[in-house]
């Protein structure tokens, strides 16, 4: 499908009073380890969350996205590979626009999982592979929003147009009903490699090589992990981060306090004193 057939994804200048936050499902599927093969200079790669990423300071925003499509040049061919958890609908949809507004050919290829937002940048290609063992996961805007019952009901007022454009966007896509692409928004589907071809939402599988599995050595990916599981404990975002700073505070305290003669020791008593506090924390939160 020409990427210029596609709708143009909405853009917002109202403040919205919302964060949006990753799907704890999402994250937890997340193997950040995902790369490509063979990048060159007409390649993008989607690997990290969409928006800035809380935890680290990373992500992908759409002034990177830009920032790369100029060097490239616009009448030149893209390939997009996409491996993220999903983020900010914003950034995304902005992202979207970005690709669907270039020059030349843009070729997505879904090298991992592309949820939420990155499913929707994903949209924006002329041709999109996704690897046999990739999936998208498309749901309605998940955020989190503070205020009153009259912010709670603007909140919901305002953000489910984005929901309908993003129908509009998946429905054209696919070539599906855009009632059953709203039922599935609804029920958040993860679609996996094949059904994602045989559904529309893809073009081809990814042959195997293309993709290659690094080892998750970055303390980072760790982090993320233990995000997705006090996520999944239902802990607001704003208590995640509170709580992972503390225990990033912790850990580095602990080092700093060691003396250099006996590194091996202090390394053992540093994890064994982080374990623990991360051990009783858990407890606090978990319960």
């Amino acid at each position: 499908m020409k990427k210029q057939n596609l709708p143009v994804a909405p853009q917002t200048l109202q403040k919205v009073p919302v964060a949006f936050d990753l799907s704890a499902d999402a994250l937890n599927k997340w193997e950040s380890g995902i790369r490509a093969e063979i990048e060159d200079d007409n390649t993008i790669s989607i690997l990290d969350p969409i928006g800035i990423d809380y935890l680290t300071g990373e992500g992908v925003t759409a002034k990177r996205i830009a920032a790369a499509l100029r060097q490239i040049g616009n009448d030149r061919d893209v390939t997009v590979y996409i491996n993220s958890p999903g983020g900010n609908m914003f950034e995304g949809f902005a992202i979207y626009n970005l690709l669907r507004n270039h020059g030349g050919k843009i070729t997505v290829k879904i090298i991992g999982i592309a949820a939420s937002a990155a499913s929707i940048i994903a949209m924006a290609a002329d041709e999109l592979q996704i690897a046999r063992a990739g999936f998208l996961m498309i749901h309605n805007c998940w955020l989190h929003a503070v205020g009153n019952r009259h912010d709670f009901r603007a909140t919901a007022e305002t953000i489910e147009p984005f929901d309908l454009a993003m129908s509009d966007i998946y429905a054209t896509r696919s070539g599906l009903d855009k009632n059953v692409i709203i039922s599935m928004m609804d029920n958040e589907t993860h679609i996996v490699g094949n059904d994602a071809v045989e559904q529309g939402f893809a073009d081809s599988l990814l042959p195997a090589d293309v993709v290659t599995k690094q080892k998750e050595s970055d303390p980072n990916s760790s982090i993320k992990k233990l995000d997705a599981l006090l996520a999944k404990a239902q802990l607001p975002r704003t208590e995640r981060r509170k709580f992972i700073q503390e225990l990033k505070t912790s850990m580095s305290s602990a080092a700093s306090e060691s003396t250099p003669c006996a590194a091996s020791d202090v390394q053992i008593n540093v994890e064994i004193g982080s374990t623990a506090k991360l051990s009783n924390s858990l407890k606090g939160i978990l319960k």
